[in-house]
């Protein structure tokens, strides 16, 4: 029986990733800032909920001891992480730290106290939730999008160093998801920026920007992701992240950017020929 263990496993992809992996026959190590709020994942066999804030870092470490101390661990599902979105100048920089310690240095964390054990053991999988957000970019969201291409950065760099451990690394990269994602989001405003969020949001509503998938149906590429044995670093998941990473990939990232200001109706700042 093989063992994941899973952060941000309160709600959301988190959780349907760990009922999943439940019934597929894995021992499952579910993390959460407070397991004893948790009424449903407590309720199924092999599974194990644990306390983990991956902004603590001392947590983290009795958290990762705790669970090596139960049992093999054969993968690592950094899942944690929320949205910050709005326009730069509206967040403070209270708001921005905090997004980057959760999203990224949260996770970087949990890497790091992994990797000695996976070394020892020459052998493991990192799974990480990116987000399409981290392979194209919309406006309204740069310091989300940041933090995940940095994420993104981080997987492919490692890959090379990891790979002569026999470690592998994988980024999960969704586009919208139907969960409590949205609730956790934070939003700020700022009217100058009114016709591009109006504009938008009619992108959200029809799908040309984002379409929005049962978090079930992204466990099903996380699990594709942890047994499919490829050696394969990204892993577009839902709809519109497949169809418009394609898109990327086929216009290039310049013709595809100046696409998307031509749809959001912006105003560019350089002469057209």
């Amino acid at each position: 029986m093989k063992t994941i263990l899973i952060t941000g496993a309160s709600a959301g992809l988190g959780k349907a990733t760990a009922k999943l992996f439940q019934a597929k026959g894995w021992n499952v190590i579910a993390t959460m800032r407070s397991p004893e709020k948790e009424t449903e994942l407590n309720q199924l066999t092999n599974l194990t909920l644990l306390p983990l804030d991956i902004t603590n870092s001392e947590q983290i470490v009795k958290t990762v001891q705790a669970a090596l101390e139960s049992g093999d661990i054969d993968v690592v599902f950094n899942n944690a992480g929320y949205g910050l979105i709005g326009p730069v100048e509206s967040h403070t920089e209270e708001q921005i730290r905090a997004q980057f310690d959760t999203n990224f240095f949260g996770n970087l964390a949990v890497i790091r106290a992994f990797i000695p054990y996976f070394r020892q053991r020459n052998k493991g999988l990192f799974i990480n939730t990116t987000s399409l957000c981290g392979l194209v970019s919309n406006p309204q969201s740069a310091i989300y999008n940041a933090s995940k291409w940095a994420m993104q950065g981080l997987a492919e760099s490692l890959s090379y160093d990891l790979a002569q451990f026999n470690i592998g690394i994988k980024n999960v990269a969704p586009g919208g998801i139907k969960s409590d994602f949205m609730k956790a989001m934070q939003v700020t405003e700022d009217k100058a920026y009114e016709a591009t969020v109006a504009k938008m949001t009619e992108g959200f509503q029809d799908g040309t920007l984002m379409e929005f998938t049962d978090a079930e149906k992204i466990a099903e590429v996380v699990y594709q992701a942890a047994t499919d044995e490829k050696d394969q670093l990204t892993y577009p998941a839902g709809n519109d992240a497949v169809r418009l990473y394609a898109k990327r990939l086929a216009e290039g990232p310049e013709a595809y950017r100046i696409g998307l200001t031509k749809y959001l109706n912006l105003q560019r700042p350089y002469p057209q020929a």
